[in-house]
């Protein structure tokens, strides 16, 4: 197993509060909304560097997918900043029939996805986000899994024509990433290559395929880590590569176990290589309120459960 080290925590959301600072340095054409969470979406330093750039929609945010809309008709590259559940479940019409239906150029990015919002509880923890925009034709989805990949995806994002969602969270979680790594959409990155089991993983759950994949190493188990960071356009030809060899597949997503990850990979297998598979993921169900490490485990989304769902599948393997 390779090992992965780091020596900071730090939040996604401030992966992409940095990389939007970024894209605007790089692009006159980048602007920013925000429904009155600037600081929520660590917007303050694009804020500061282009004030003229930024425009504060209030708590309105269905006014704002369709003033962003309209934005691009002028040539600007407009990137919302909202929650996750305020910037999918809430303004769903708005984004298919304004966006996703006229191939607008929006970048709709989203912070405070899944249970790892925490104490807000289960009407802000949306755990349908990914399955909702990925239904939507042309949008591209991603979730990356740390700073170092959400500044980079950010910066991406903004050369990529077309409607994205971005996905990112609340939690400092460990800096594992390439600092000065080049972002690929639609590109999966081999974390470790394995022959036993392949693992996938997206967003937090990547680091936590990390540390499982080191005690299935000490237990005897050699598994392919792949870190799928875009959902839609998926990867299949990293996924089809990886279980020709490991014959089994565990998924791994902070998001229902319906419509997510899992599913699009099953997918993928039942048209190509039908294999068995185990989801981590929540399964079928809302959130609470609580601290978010003690959720992602009474939820099934850690290291142990990950090692129990390589366990469960290997032996339908054999």
């Amino acid at each position: 197993m390779k090992k992965y080290s780091f020596t900071e925590k730090k939040d996604t959301r401030s992966g992409f509060g940095a990389g939007l600072l970024e894209a605007g340095k790089k692009n006159e054409n980048v602007v920013a909304l925000c429904a009155d969470l600037v600081g929520s979406l660590k917007m303050e330093a694009f804020i500061k560097e282009f004030p003229e750039r930024f425009f504060q929609i209030g708590i309105a945010e269905a006014n704002m997918m369709g003033i962003a809309a309209g934005m691009t008709i002028g040539g600007k590259i407009p990137f919302t900043g909202t929650f996750a559940n305020f910037s999918t479940g809430r303004v769903y019409d708005q984004i298919r029939q304004s966006i996703a239906y006229s191939d607008k150029n929006v970048k709709i990015c989203a912070s405070h996805a899944g249970l790892t919002l925490g104490e807000d509880g289960a009407t802000h923890q949306i755990l349908e986000d990914i399955g909702l925009m990925k239904m939507l034709p042309g949008m591209t989805v991603i979730n990356p899994c740390d700073y170092n990949q959400t500044k980079a995806a950010t910066i991406a994002i903004a050369d990529h024509h077309g409607p994205v969602y971005l996905r990112f969270g609340r939690p400092v979680v460990p800096i594992f990433t390439d600092p000065d790594q080049k972002f690929e959409i639609g590109k999966a990155w081999m974390v470790n290559e394995g022959k036993d089991v392949s693992i996938f993983a997206t967003g937090h759950l990547v680091w936590e395929a990390i540390l499982a994949g080191e005690k299935l190493a000490e237990m005897g188990i050699d598994a392919e880590i792949i870190n799928i960071h875009t959902i839609k356009p998926l990867d299949e030809a990293a996924i089809l590569k990886s279980v020709a060899k490991t014959r089994c597949v565990v998924t791994c997503e902070e998001h229902n176990r319906l419509g997510g990850l899992g599913d699009s990979v099953a997918q993928v297998l039942v048209k190509n290589d039908p294999l068995p598979q185990e989801y981590v993921a929540v399964d079928d169900s809302f959130g609470e309120s609580g601290k978010p490490a003690e959720l992602m485990t009474k939820y099934g989304l850690d290291s142990e459960n990950i090692i129990k769902a390589v366990q469960k599948v290997i032996a339908r393997k054999n």
